[in-house]
Formats: structure tokens, sequence, C-alpha cells
């Protein structure tokens, strides 16, 4: 059975998935509109065109393409602008490499057996990954430590980090949050307006609204994260009202600064978001 997706396909599928996640207007987070936390959109543009290649060379395992691209965003932009990304994407592009069917069901199928067949050597490239972008990792337990190089495979790192980590969730429900929540605004938003990158703020506000954001957990606790996602409620719900998305900016420009002010950073709602897109793009491409 002949592939769905090229190699050049898949490689403008996943660049159109970064651009349009940093392009769009998130509060709290680098984009085009506004830079911020010593990143600017430029620094995740050059990633983005720095690591699609690796992530979609089908002669690489999926840690050797997380591994690669970290390991080259560093050397040439100097900062970890996209580990979330990369852990998410990577899984999704080879399900999409492996697809012969265009439709959400084949790429949840494919994508479930990719999670659950990550080897013991694959998972250390991974947590070597998560090392060197961020020491920090997906956290500290008593049990497994990406810090301390487990000697375990993914899914059982991950299910344990799923507790405090949303990324680390995806692993283990088959990257439940981004087909069920992230997937469904995505085609709500675009049946409405005509503006992908508009489309991408609503999903990531939701994201953050009905998720307290890992990367906010991480570096100030759960309250902190919680007051950010109750503030994203009301954000979302009156952003989701407008018939132009363009009326709520006032309302983004001043959640974002004050977000940027008190440096917080909803990181994993972002990265859930870029995910979603490229989820979105692989079903309604035109191949």
């Amino acid at each position: 059975m002949r592939e769905i997706y090229s190699v050049s396909t898949l490689q403008g599928l996943v660049l159109d998935s970064f651009r349009t996640e940093v392009n769009a207007f998130k509060p709290g987070n680098v984009n085009r509109f506004t830079d911020g936390h010593g990143m600017t959109s430029d620094d995740f543009l050059l990633s983005a065109e720095l690591v699609t290649p690796l992530l979609c060379d089908r002669n690489l395992s999926v840690g050797q393409r997380i591994l690669e691209s970290v390991k080259i965003t560093r050397q040439k932009v100097g900062t970890n602008t996209n580990l979330g990304m990369l852990l998410l994407f990577a899984p999704i592009i080879i399900a999409a490499e492996r697809m012969h069917e265009k439709t959400v069901a084949a790429l949840q199928q494919q994508l479930q057996g990719i999670l659950l067949s990550v080897d013991t050597y694959d998972s250390r490239l991974i947590f070597q990954a998560i090392k060197e972008a961020n020491p920090g990792g997906l956290g500290q337990s008593s049990k497994y430590d990406v810090v301390l190089n487990p000697d375990c495979e993914l899914f059982v790192a991950m299910t344990v980090a799923s507790e405090r980590d949303t990324i680390a969730r995806q692993f283990t429900t088959g990257f439940q949050d981004i087909f069920q929540t992230g997937l469904n605004v995505i085609k709500e938003f675009t049946l409405r307006w005509n503006s992908v990158e508009w489309v991408a703020v609503a999903c990531y506000l939701t994201f953050l609204a009905n998720i307290p954001d890992s990367h906010i957990v991480r570096k100030y606790g759960i309250q902190t994260a919680e007051q950010v996602r109750k503030k994203a409620v009301i954000i979302a719900e009156q952003f989701k009202k407008n018939d132009n998305p363009e009326d709520a900016q006032v309302a983004l420009f001043r959640f974002d600064r004050d977000l940027k002010e008190t440096q917080i950073n909803p990181g994993t709602s972002a990265d859930l978001t870029a995910a979603s897109l490229l989820v979105y793009g692989l079903i309604k491409s035109r191949c």
C-alpha cells in the first residue's frame, strides 16, 4: 500500500504547525505580537526551520529525532524553545508516516502503537534530550527521575510523570487532550473564523482554561497555575464570543502583559496547541 504523506508534504505540514503556533497571539507565551522570557519569535521560527528536516527524517528513530532536534536547537539558538513540541511532534509524525488511511482513527491507532513500542534504547535517547533541553526535565519522583537516567522504558517513566506533567500524560493516554480538546476546538473555530492563527489562539486559551499549565506548576506551584487557569477561563469565554477575533486584542494584550510582567509562561499550553495544529493539518491536508 502506498504511503499517504511524502517527506516534502510532511515537512510542509510540520513547518506550518510550528509557524502558526508562534504567529498566534498567545498571552504570556512568545508570539509575533510580543516577545518575552528572554526569547523572540525569531528564535522559535529558526528552531522550527532547523528541526523540521530532522523530525521528518525516516532514517531516524523517534528517540534520535528528538535528541538531534534538541541538540541543533541548543547549538544554533542557544536556548530551549521547543522541547515539549519535539516530544509531541516526533511520535505524531512517525504515526503519519505509517498511515494508509487519512482519518483520525487511523492516526490514533498508529500513534498508540508507537507510544507503547518505544524501546529502552530510544527511551534513553529521549531522557537525554529532556536533560539537555531542560535539567528540570519532567520533575522528580521517588521511583523514576529523568535527571538520574531512569533504567526503564519511556512509557513507564511517562506514566509516573503524568500525575504532574501534561506532556507526559499524552504518552500514557494516546494524546487524549490533543485529539479530544485541541482538535475539536480547531475544527469548531475553523468553521467560524477564516484565520488559522486566531483559531490557534482559541485552542491555546482552551487548554490554558481547562488544564493547569505544567510549565507554570514546575516554576511557581499549583496555586499560581490555578490562578492563571481561572483568569484564562474568563478570557477564553470572552474571546470565543467574538464574531471578529481581532476585536479581542485589547484584552489579549492586557492578559499578555500581566503574565509576562510576573515572568509566567504557559509553555505547556502552547506545546499542546502546536501538536493539535499538526494533527488537524495531517487530517485535512490535500496530498
